[in-house]
């Protein structure tokens, strides 16, 4: 019950569209939408029926952080056992988002702040609507900016540069300056965010299910491999493994005859 009142789901196809549903509190995350969250990403790890995960929220703003002012987090006690308790649960989210395989494409309207900030981050798009601004508030809290993996994934996507600005003051980036750091794919309207991310699934669903999967895999490996031959080797073997496929000789039938594929999948037939 908790996960159908805070995220919203909705299969279409090979796609699963899922709303932050806290419109009324700027989607904050409270005890039941880090839970549901937590329970959707880690179980898609074994999910070969959805091939694209988009990820937006309902009302004016997409997240506006951690919900500090109700529930469970605000009624703990202080003391280190139970805020390091409370840290690594909430932790899970973006270690479930990088760790399952399907692509996320994130939907970003209004404000994404601290923890929703870091939802942003760790998928894989972002696109962002003209309304929309992101920071790290952490800091503006008595806290580090570093929070949520946002020391990790930020760098990666816009520099240090850039990065220690946005950690170390808590300014907001707004979503032409976003663009312009290649923080987001693209900015459109609000309300034509769906839209922009049907271009993207659309040419997703082109390619072998197996081949996006390995993708992101390969990606998240490189981003983080010791030398370039690391990164070549684990290219080597998903290469080798999937030209052996059904789906890689469709694949290749498909473009010379103009047509979309109709892959077999699931972990794929050889």
């Amino acid at each position: 019950m908790a996960t159908k009142q805070m995220l919203l789901v909705e299969a279409r196809g090979a796609v699963e569209w899922v709303t932050l549903n806290r419109p009324e509190s700027g989607n904050a995350l409270n005890k039941e939408m880090v839970d549901a969250l937590i329970d959707y990403f880690e179980g898609l790890y074994e999910r070969e029926d959805v091939r694209i995960v988009v990820l937006k929220a309902s009302g004016r703003h997409f997240c506006v952080g951690l919900d500090l002012a109700s529930g469970a987090f605000a009624s703990q006690q202080r003391n280190p056992r139970n805020v390091w308790s409370v840290q690594r649960r909430i932790g899970r989210i973006y270690l479930a988002m990088r760790k399952c395989p399907q692509p996320i494409i994130c939907l970003v309207q209004g404000a994404a702040c601290g923890g929703g900030f870091s939802l942003a981050l760790a998928s894989d798009i972002r696109i962002a609507g003209e309304s929309a601004k992101m920071n790290a508030a952490y800091i503006k809290i008595g806290l580090t900016g570093c929070d949520m993996g946002s020391s990790y994934f930020l760098p990666r996507l816009v520099g240090t540069s850039v990065s220690s600005e946005l950690l170390m003051t808590g300014r907001f980036i707004h979503a032409p300056r976003a663009l312009a750091v290649g923080l987001v794919s693209e900015v459109v309207a609000d309300d034509a965010l769906k839209s922009a991310a049907q271009g993207f699934i659309d040419d997703m669903l082109l390619t072998s299910p197996m081949g996006l999967r390995l993708t992101k895999e390969a990606l998240n490996f490189s981003v983080d491999a010791s030398s370039l031959e690391a990164a070549m080797a684990v290219e080597d073997r998903h290469q080798s493994l999937l030209a052996l496929t059904d789906d890689a000789v469709e694949a290749g039938l498909s473009f010379f005859e103009k047509r979309k594929p109709e892959y077999q999948d699931p972990d794929t037939r050889v």
